[in-house]
C-alpha cells in the first residue's frame, strides 16, 4: 500500500503565496515554510541563549514544518479573504481541520499519530515562536517588495509589521526585529 502524505508535502512548491498581490518575486509555499522554520529555529534559539528560556528547538522546527502543510490540499487563501468576516473565518477553519485529517489518512495509524501533534498542535511556547516566525516572514515578504519598489505592498509592509509586534512580549521577537531586520535589506556586497 501507497502513502500519499510526502508526495503530498512535495507540492508544497507548487501553492502560490500572495495571489491578490502583484509580486515582482513570487514566493511559494515551500520557501515560505523553510523560511519560517529559519526564524522559529531562531527564535528558540535566541530565547535560550539571552532570556534563560527552557525552548525545545527541534519542536518548534518540527511545528513550523508543518505549520502550513493543510495548504497543500486547501491553497493559501488570501489573509483579505480568511478574515473578511467571522462566518468565512470560522469556515475556513473547518476547512483546515478536515484538510489535517485528510493529510493524517494518508499516513499510517502509528505515523499518523507521531504527526498529529504537529499537524493539531496543542498551545505552547513553542508553537507561538513559530505564530512569531509566520507574522516575521510575511514581513520579510512585504519589506523585499517594497525595496524593490513595488508600492502594492506598502500597505501590506504595515499591517504585518503590526502583526509581529503583537508578540513584543516575547523578547527574542525584539532582539530578532532589532539586530537581524536591517540585513535583510542589504545587497549581498554590504552583507559582507
Amino acid at each position: 500500500m501507497q502513502h500519499h502524505f510526502f508526495a503530498y508535502l512535495s507540492r508544497m512548491s507548487l501553492i502560490k503565496r500572495w495571489s491578490l498581490m502583484r509580486c515582482f518575486r513570487e514566493e511559494n509555499l515551500a520557501e515560505h515554510t523553510l523560511e519560517v522554520v529559519q526564524i522559529a529555529q531562531a527564535l528558540a534559539i535566541i530565547g535560550n541563549t539571552y532570556f534563560e528560556q527552557q525552548n525545545d528547538v527541534g519542536l518548534a522546527v518540527q511545528l513550523a514544518l508543518m505549520h502550513d502543510a493543510p495548504e497543500v490540499l486547501t491553497g493559501d487563501l488570501p489573509t483579505p479573504v480568511k478574515y473578511f468576516n467571522p462566518r468565512i473565518h470560522s469556515a475556513y477553519q473547518e476547512i483546515e481541520q478536515v484538510a489535517e485529517e485528510k493529510l493524517l489518512s494518508y499516513l499510517p495509524d502509528e505515523l499518523a499519530e507521531a504527526y498529529r501533534p504537529l499537524l493539531q498542535p496543542a498551545d505552547s511556547p513553542e508553537l507561538r515562536l513559530v505564530k512569531a516566525a509566520d507574522k516575521i516572514s510575511a514581513h520579510l515578504k512585504c519589506l523585499g517588495e517594497s525595496y524593490a519598489g513595488n508600492s502594492d505592498f506598502r500597505i501590506a509592509e504595515q499591517a504585518t509589521l503590526k502583526a509581529v509586534e503583537k508578540y513584543y512580549d516575547l523578547p527574542q521577537v525584539v532582539w530578532f526585529m532589532e539586530h537581524c531586520l536591517e540585513s535583510y535589506s542589504r545587497t549581498l556586497d554590504e552583507l559582507d
